[in-house]
């Protein structure tokens, strides 16, 4: 079905929205300028610093150099410039790139030996300073593209003010603590002046989600969604290979699956050829060199790799050394094709195994996927994943040009066409709660030593699970979930503030009912507080007969949580009523995010 072309933009003043996708090896910027009335286009930047010489390109390496005091003395295009290396040695300088894979979840499993192969964080420098650092950066590098290319540049950039909108892009498997630290990051970096400009001018999408709007764009799903199949975008980068699944409803998208994120994309395919170049090289002359091998193997090998057939040489060393039992010759280390296909397998066989999950949990037949990302542009990779596609009757195809755009321009496509409403949930999302004690419930008589009488003078259990969402479920954005709930308590001061968990159940049970089951799969999303001074202020004393058979006072309100799972950000509101009468009602709620 043919989606209608792109509206005009219904803004009353001119806005710019930058997107920004900051990869664990490569970054890049995307942008549109939103002229009331016109039809937005979206462009990217495609000359940074230290490219001037080269044509210049649309993304630049994800590399910060540091001096001893944390400061920045080259990024970027700039930082792997002829020389900086010795230039860095000299002044001590210290190198952070693959920063982005300690973003990753706690809950994310990658293996420790990958993880210790990552360069480690400068000393000092939190996280969330080194991704403010290189947002800083790609924006200025941004503001000086604008103007250099835009007519009347200067004055178009100051023009803009506050009126720049940002969308950064992140893995399928980021959560709230990861969202939450790239809104910092947007802080820090000076792009918005503090946390609530942070929550209306920084929105976040999944690379995922991204990809599919390129797609749309470039026109590659129309016929892959004919007769009502589904489309997957597997998007291979760096440090994660995201897996997402749609199909078109009317002018809109819905997500037929749950999101993947799998930690395996290029940089792991060169950790596994750096333990193998270890290996091999251990207590030999040639041990000192595994460093430049494997970034010579990063740079060249990997890339050009096509035949497992064929032997791979790597030049490192003078033509005069050789070594014929290290398989060294005129300076090269020769690397059978086996080998290097070796390295690439992890990576091909959890791409096919996920594409597999989704394909056969989705209600809707999937028949094409497109493969983008700058890991993508490998033709090993890509010939891997469709000969084993072709087997299950998949299609997997890649765009001709700019593997390595498709997220930046995606998230524009995301913020001006917003094409995808439903969403799937990757878990199950509900509250801790106490439940009434039943006597007769083997579960409840388990936990009777844990049994606590409320205010009320009910008995309750604590540590049982309040199914709000199942995993796996459809979600549209505008759809809510609610939940009620009381409270009481004898003194009423101690009803004045409202707090509680929305927490997130990773297991394989269907309904979970209780934490204590499998505590290890519970995690807290979010942390919900309120203030409900102004409700107590009309609640009414009510009574109950104590222990002494006197009449005792206590207090209950009732409220409800508000959850909206449908967005690419977990929201939630606590809402409750005041000042109720027959001919008003006055809701108020409290907004927070994960």
């Amino acid at each position: 079905m043919a989606l209608p072309p792109r509206m005009a933009y219904e803004g009353l003043s001119r806005k710019l929205v930058l997107a920004i996708d900051v990869g664990t090896t490569f970054s890049g910027v995307s942008y549109s300028i939103l002229d009331p009335g016109q039809i937005p286009e979206i462009r990217g930047v495609n000359r940074y610093p230290g490219q001037e010489n080269v044509g210049g390109d649309l993304k630049i390496p994800t590399i910060l150099w540091y001096d001893q005091q944390g400061v920045v003395k080259a990024a970027g295009a700039e930082a792997i410039r002829e020389g900086i290396e010795i230039q860095a040695e000299e002044e001590q300088w210290i190198k952070s790139e693959w920063f982005k894979v300690y973003f990753h979840p706690r809950e994310t499993l990658i293996p420790a030996e990958d993880l210790q192969k990552i360069p480690p964080l400068p000393l000092g420098k939190p996280l969330p300073e080194v991704f403010a650092d290189f947002l800083r950066y790609i924006v200025e590098c941004t503001k000086t593209y604008i103007r250099e290319t835009h007519a009347s540049g200067k004055s178009l950039w100051d023009s803009f003010a506050d009126d720049i909108d940002y969308v950064l892009t992140h893995p399928n498997g980021y959560e709230g603590p990861q969202q939450r630290f790239m809104r910092e990051a947007a802080v820090l970096a000076g792009l918005v002046p503090d946390m609530d400009a942070a929550e209306t001018r920084v929105q976040l999408v999944t690379e995922g989600e991204a990809s599919l709007h390129y797609c749309i764009q470039s026109g590659l799903t129309a016929d892959a969604l004919k007769d009502g199949n589904g489309v997957m975008i597997v998007d291979a980068g760096g440090g994660t290979i995201d897996i997402s699944s749609y199909s078109q409803n009317g002018d809109s998208f819905e997500e037929i699956a749950v999101s993947q994120c799998i930690y395996n994309g290029s940089v792991f395919v060169t950790n596994r050829a750096r333990t193998f170049f270890e290996e091999l090289l251990a207590d030999s002359r040639f041990s000192e060199d595994v460093g430049l091998i494997t970034e010579r193997f990063d740079k060249k090998t990997k890339p050009g790799f096509r035949n497992d057939e064929d032997d791979c040489w790597i030049q490192f060393t003078a033509v005069r050394e050789k070594d014929l039992k290290l398989g060294i010759r005129s300076g090269q280390l020769k690397v059978s094709g086996l080998d290097v296909a070796s390295f690439f397998e992890p990576s091909v066989s959890d791409i096919v195994v996920s594409i597999n999950e989704q394909v056969f949990s989705s209600q809707t037949q999937i028949t094409a996927v497109f493969l983008v990302g700058g890991f993508a542009a490998s033709d090993w990779l890509f010939s891997q994943v469709k000969e084993r596609l072709d087997i299950m009757g998949i299609e997997a195809t890649r765009p001709d040009s700019h593997l390595n755009k498709a997220v930046a321009h995606g998230a524009v496509s995301y913020y001006v066409d917003h094409r995808v409403t439903t969403r799937v949930a990757k878990y199950t999302f509900g509250v801790p709660c106490g439940i009434p004690y039943n006597d007769e419930n083997e579960e409840h008589i388990k936990r009777s030593s844990l049994k606590y009488q409320s205010a009320s003078g009910a008995w309750y259990i604590p540590g049982a699970f309040d199914v709000i969402l199942p995993r796996g479920t459809q979600v549209a954005e505008t759809r809510e979930f609610r939940r009620a709930f009381g409270k009481s308590r004898k003194e009423i001061n101690a009803l004045q503030t409202m707090s509680t968990s929305i927490m997130c159940y990773r297991g394989e049970i269907d309904s979970p009912e209780w934490i204590d089951v499998e505590p290890g799969m519970f995690t807290c999303m979010c942390s919900i507080k309120a203030d409900l001074m102004d409700l107590t202020k009309t609640l009414k004393p009510r009574t109950i007969t104590g222990k002494n058979g006197q009449e005792e006072l206590y207090y209950t309100i009732n409220f409800e949580i508000a959850l909206l799972f449908g967005l690419t950000e977990f929201k939630a509101n606590v809402i409750w009523q005041e000042n109720v009468s027959s001919e008003s009602l006055r809701f108020k709620a409290l907004y927070t995010s994960s």
